[in-house]
């Protein structure tokens, strides 16, 4: 994958590592680790600036996290309640659950989004519900564009910093994904196990 990477950045210079970073937001199994460390790298050669490597990929991030808020707010409250009481179990959601996770993002959305965008795995997931839950977009972009910023400012400059040694990084950072992803299933499976069983048919 790091071959096409660098395909890709030669090609399209800046642009390339925005083109990336959407990518790496709508399909995740594309890592931002690798993207960014190794644009940092190329940057510690002098093959462009450290700066425009940040804000390209910055900007690329950003356009994905709207992405998914945007595919969030296409979806009606009522019919995703209405879903819930169909198949609330397979989402392990119900609609009382729908209408808390609706209060709590009303109070805490924005630090949710802001830290969420730190957090591997994670980072891509956290805009779909800030747009279930219609938060206000202009306060969505505010807080998605600082974690995204710290998130690729702190790749990029792992990746000049260590020079051709930038792939340390991301071998330091697959375990801690692969923890997330585990954690996620394990509470899904656990949900989905102890979900109630009025609930399973739709009812009350």
């Amino acid at each position: 994958m790091a071959s096409w990477i660098e395909t890709i950045m030669d090609s399209m210079g800046v642009w390339g590592i925005a083109f990336l970073m959407f990518l790496e937001n709508v399909f995740p199994p594309i890592p931002s680790e690798l993207i960014m460390t190794l644009a940092g790298f190329s940057a510690s050669r002098g093959e462009t600036s450290i700066v425009l490597v940040i804000v390209a990929g910055s900007l690329g991030s950003v356009a994905g996290a709207v992405f998914w808020y945007g595919i969030g707010r296409m979806f009606d409250h009522e019919r995703v309640k209405s879903f819930a009481d169909r198949h609330g179990r397979w989402i392990t959601l119900t609609r009382a659950d729908i209408e808390r996770t609706d209060d709590w993002f009303d109070r805490y959305g924005h630090w949710a989004v802001l830290f969420g965008r730190l957090i591997p795995t994670i980072r891509t997931l956290i805009s779909l519900p800030a747009g279930l839950s219609e938060m206000a977009f202009w306060r969505f972009l505010a807080f998605t564009s600082i974690g995204t910023a710290a998130w690729t400012t702190f790749l990029a400059l792992c990746g000049y910093w260590l020079g051709s040694d930038y792939h340390m990084l991301e071998e330091w950072l697959d375990p801690v994904s692969l923890g997330v992803v585990a954690l996620v299933a394990a509470i899904y499976i656990w949900r989905f196990v102890t979900f109630p069983a009025t609930h399973r048919d739709g009812r009350e």
